[in-house]
């Protein structure tokens, strides 16, 4: 007789249990499933939304990674509020564990936050050139961690995050115009007149030299054996490199036509015949 009294109460005991925590495993799965499919919806809503706006494509990945993990995050926390978990202690123990990690890779989180601040402050953006972390090229593409740049020569280098914003970054890409600026030596005995008239008719030559623009053609300094011109002109900034190559190749068949001396380093040796 207690042995079926025992055995009653077991079942009882069971089932109460079953339907309590059923209902608790059958709520967390809920959340859990339901959670996660709203956290991809609203996160590949955001991605949309961002290229419909036309936004750099770094941008868009890196948001909508941030949203879905935040959103997975708090439905994991939830799922686990269902089954009775406190989740206060939960937290507390994620940031404390977050925090250990955290002093562990120091290293990391500084291109971490280093690659928050370019995406977000756009400093640089892919297909610019530019001079980041003793390196020019071509931005490849912007990471979290790091950033791939693309040198003229077509060597990929690789820069981590902390690098590129820890230093000065020159971006040659930003504005549509730029600066040529070349230092023309010619000898002392020859005509500046002339000079600066041949210097004007290359810049009148080309006709990716903006003439909107003013250049600059003066003398800058009585060096030691030359006399040296400043010429600067602007250009668009795709046409900068094939202009300073043409310039300086114009100005060396220009000055030979008209016999204006371009000087080079000379050294006189005077030698003192000693009596015996």
């Amino acid at each position: 007789m207690n042995i079926d009294i025992d055995t009653q109460n077991l079942i009882e005991t069971v089932t109460e249990l079953s339907v309590t925590y059923g209902v608790k495993i059958l709520l967390a799965l809920a959340v859990f499933i339901i959670g996660q499919k709203i956290a991809k919806w609203v996160s590949k809503l955001c991605l949309k939304a961002m290229e419909l706006k036309k936004i750099d494509p770094t941008i868009n990945q890196f948001t909508k990674n941030i949203v879905y993990y935040s959103l997975y995050t708090m439905v994991v926390i939830a799922a686990l509020g269902q089954l009775g978990v406190q989740t206060a202690s939960f937290v507390a123990i994620i940031g404390a564990a977050g925090l250990a990690v955290g002093f562990a890779l120091q290293g990391s989180l500084a291109n971490f936050a280093s690659g928050v601040l370019l995406i977000l402050f756009r400093p640089i953006k892919v297909g610019d050139y530019v001079e980041v972390a003793g390196t020019s090229g071509t931005v490849k593409e912007i990471s979290i961690f790091s950033t791939i740049l693309l040198t003229p020569d077509n060597k990929t280098v690789i820069s981590s995050n902390s690098a590129v914003m820890g230093g000065n970054i020159i971006n040659y890409s930003t504005e549509k115009t730029r600066r040529v600026d070349l230092v023309v030596g010619v000898s002392y005995s020859s005509d500046l007149a002339l000079v600066k008239s041949e210097l004007e008719a290359i810049a009148q030559s080309d006709d990716r030299i903006l003439k909107d623009k003013d250049w600059t053609i003066g003398v800058s300094e009585l060096a030691d054996s030359s006399v040296n011109f400043v010429f600067r002109v602007w250009v668009n900034t795709p046409d900068y490199w094939a202009v300073y190559f043409y310039l300086n190749e114009a100005v060396k068949t220009n000055f030979d036509k008209k016999g204006i001396e371009i000087p080079f380093p000379q050294m006189d040796v005077h030698l003192d015949k000693q009596a015996a």
